[in-house]
């Protein structure tokens, strides 16, 4: 048998992006590749170009394989559970939430004071694991983390259909406290920072928060929102810090056909008059006054979720079909700020979206996909490729629009893809 014992250079496509030199021993390995020393023996004359195209379409279709599994994976509806896939196929697709799963480097954050011993933060991370790191594109079935998070919120037990917000705000507050790098949190005391500027009350009582609340959940999602409240007889303003995980924004200019983000943002954060029964006590005047109350965004998170509120506030039995428009882009929120912030621009990356009414639906996501960059529709167990581009420039059909659940912006995850775009 001729020797076979070659180095040949080989350019792997730009898919793989690498160049692989490949050495083809006489008597290759069968543990490594039974497959190719079969080839070998075989086709023993050939020569060893053919060996080396056989190896590199290897490892194309392993690329694809790959390429195939990477988070594109469905979930399972084990029964009116659309609402839960929805959600965690957008918590799937944070960036940096991902990675803290899939490096296993939640393990060295786990609290074992928590209530629910960790269970909830584990399943999760081992469900993402599975979406990202699979060897096939099948569904995969969330049955064991929907277990734990019925035992940490047990309102999710049985197959009823859910809010998708109120899946997501549990959700996030069980893995938080799993996570919790504070083990045995302190005492509450009242303190006294009045006498503070409203840049260092802020802080301060940011500070006061994180000695009680400190994860990689709260590093990721918790931002910082400050309440203002100014007597209409004397002047005097107090303001309040309080920390948030979401923005719930009410419709702008409710009759119209279309309105923006940012006009829902406006509305959200522009100055109400308490009048009547809703006075205030002014802590000045010591009595009962006439006030405005407004708030604005002390501390903006890493990760924005915004929630559009289109249950009508009078019947929860209608829903707001009021088109709203956002951007894909570089959503601004400067002006929205408390003071000068240079992180308040964001980039959408998932969307929850419902469709149907108050009565029944479905729950969707729309994610991009933190390693491709493309957009694609998670459908419960169907994950097609989604033309994001011309669904938001269409006339008509518009789905992303006119979702009501969550919306996932992100101040860091895709500055460099955006860039890179152009």
């Amino acid at each position: 048998m001729p020797s076979l014992r070659q180095s040949y250079t080989v350019t792997v496509p730009e898919s793989l992006r690498q160049s692989y030199t490949v050495r083809v021993p006489e008597e290759p390995p069968a543990a490594a590749f039974p497959f190719l020393k079969q080839e070998m023996r075989r086709k023993a004359s050939m020569s060893g170009s053919v060996l080396v195209s056989t190896f590199v379409g290897l490892l194309i279709n392993q690329a694809k394989n790959s390429k195939s599994a990477q988070g594109l994976v469905g979930l399972r509806n084990l029964g009116n559970t659309c609402f839960m896939n929805s959600i965690l196929q957008c918590l799937s697709n944070t960036h940096s939430l991902r990675d803290y799963c899939l490096h296993n480097s939640h393990r060295r954050d786990l609290n074992n004071n928590s209530r629910t011993n960790t269970a909830l933060m584990e399943e999760f991370a081992k469900l993402l694991q599975t979406m990202w790191m699979s060897s096939n594109s099948d569904a995969v079935s969330p049955s064991e983390f929907k277990t734990q998070i019925q035992r940490y919120a047990p309102r999710f037990v049985g197959y009823n259909q859910q809010d998708a917000q109120e899946f997501l705000r549990f959700l996030l507050d069980g893995l938080h406290n799993e996570v919790n790098r504070v083990s045995v949190r302190p005492r509450g005391t009242s303190e006294d920072f009045d006498h503070l500027r409203d840049e260092e009350k802020g802080k301060k009582m940011w500070s006061k928060y994180l000695e009680r609340e400190d994860s990689k959940i709260v590093d990721l999602f918790v931002g910082q929102l400050r309440s203002s409240l100014t007597c209409s007889h004397c002047g005097f303003c107090s303001t309040v810090f309080d920390p948030f995980w979401d923005l719930s924004l009410p419709i702008a200019k409710k009759g119209y056909s279309e309105v923006s983000l940012m006009d829902c943002m406006r509305l959200f954060t522009k100055e109400d008059v308490l009048d009547g029964d809703e006075k205030p006590t002014c802590y000045r005047c010591k009595a009962r006054r006439r006030c405005t109350k407004k708030f604005t965004v002390q501390r903006f998170p890493k990760i924005l979720v915004l929630h559009l509120k289109r249950f009508s506030e009078a019947r929860r039995t209608s829903k707001l079909s009021t088109y709203v428009n956002f951007p894909m882009k570089e959503l601004d929120l400067r002006e929205f700020a408390s003071g000068n912030s240079t992180n308040a621009v964001y980039n959408l990356y998932a969307v929850s979206n419902h469709s149907g009414t108050t009565m029944g639906g479905h729950y969707t996501a729309y994610c991009r996909n933190p390693t491709s960059g493309e957009w694609y529709s998670f459908n419960d167990s169907r994950v097609p490729l989604y033309d994001m581009q011309m669904q938001t420039e269409a006339s008509s059909t518009r789905p992303l629009k006119w979702c009501e659940m969550p919306t996932f912006y992100s101040s860091f995850t895709y500055k460099v893809i955006n860039v890179s775009a152009g």
